[in-house]
């Protein structure tokens, strides 16, 4: 069944549209339909994007109506001027970093073709369709809905996944038998991509913020979980049972039990010096199997330590 199904910024740009039209019709502008098309295509999917993208198209349009100037006025209100202007305009927003901007200059540059002169209305007209179509995108995309809501959802999502990770390392260090998938590990993979880029997406909703707790967060978790991966061939690697893999099992369990966005590093890093300072009192390794598993698991104890000092850093 087909539903029909409307995004905020799809109301936005209808609302933009259609407003900006409306004004510029109010105005009795000529060619007022196209500030609703300068304004569709300023709508962008955050502040400083759609920010950016009006700077852009200013400057490109001020661009185009300066050399429409020039080449209509200088060589005639002809195809080939147009060919000619567009040869030196195009790489002339690419020099200026405005290239988003082709598109409603080129607009504005039809206009004054059709006009066949370069008059102060005309330009008045133009310079008023240009302001009304960027100033009313501006305005419209002023609102951003919260996705603070949708950011927590993700912080619930990845803690549990780590949670269950850790779970599984637990059962296979006791009994060094497992039937997990795995499945898992591409969840939390493709969780934290979506929701980095969420995080990423609501700093570019803030003009004065550069970073913030969100985006921080998820990528700590991201370097958290490419220790993890590591881990898992290292852990899988295991088949000798010694003491030392029940110690290192309690400790999984109880560090999956506090997964959470508080600060309790600090807690296991210190249990953590602790459990190896009781591993070197241990006797030494017996067999060459042992000594094998021992080193294995200290190498795991060490990355456990990466995953804990990331955590404490945050």
């Amino acid at each position: 069944m087909f539903v029909l199904k409307i995004g905020y910024r799809t109301v936005k740009t209808a609302i933009g549209t259609a407003g900006a039209i409306a004004l510029a019709q109010s105005l009795r502008l000529e060619n007022f339909a196209s500030a609703g098309i300068i304004t569709l295509l300023c709508i962008q999917v955050t502040k400083k994007k759609s920010l950016q993208t009006a700077r852009a198209r200013l400057i490109a349009c001020l661009i185009g109506l300066l050399f429409s100037f020039l080449f209509f006025e200088g060589l005639g209100y002809h195809p080939l001027s147009i060919a000619l202007l567009l040869l030196f305009f195009i790489p002339t927003t690419v020099s200026w970093k405005v290239t988003e901007g082709i598109a409603t200059s080129a607009v504005i540059i039809l206009h004054v073709y059709m006009a066949k002169a370069m008059t102060w209305q005309l330009l008045y007209n133009e310079l008023m369709l240009i302001v009304i179509g960027i100033g009313i995108a501006l305005l419209v995309n002023m609102y951003m809905p919260s996705v603070e809501k949708d950011l927590k959802e993700y912080q619930r999502i990845v803690e549990d996944l780590f949670r269950i990770i850790f779970k599984e390392i637990v059962h296979y260090l006791r009994t060094n038998e497992s039937l997990w998938d795995g499945k898992e590990i591409a969840l939390a993979s493709d969780t934290l991509k979506r929701a980095k880029a969420l995080a990423l997406q609501n700093i570019e909703n803030h003009f004065l913020r550069n970073e913030d707790y969100y985006y921080r967060y998820f990528r700590m978790r991201e370097r958290q979980f490419e220790i993890i991966e590591r881990m898992l061939p290292l852990i899988s690697s295991m088949t000798y049972t010694v003491e030392q893999r029940n110690m290192i099992a309690d400790f999984i369990d109880e560090l999956s039990d506090a997964i959470h966005p508080g600060n309790t590093a600090d807690r296991f890093i210190r249990q953590l010096e602790e459990m190896k300072k009781q591993f070197q009192q241990m006797p030494l390794p017996k067999t060459r199997e042992e000594f094998e598993e021992r080193a294995a698991l200290l190498h795991f104890v060490k990355e456990m330590e990466q995953y804990l000092i990331i955590k404490s850093q945050l």
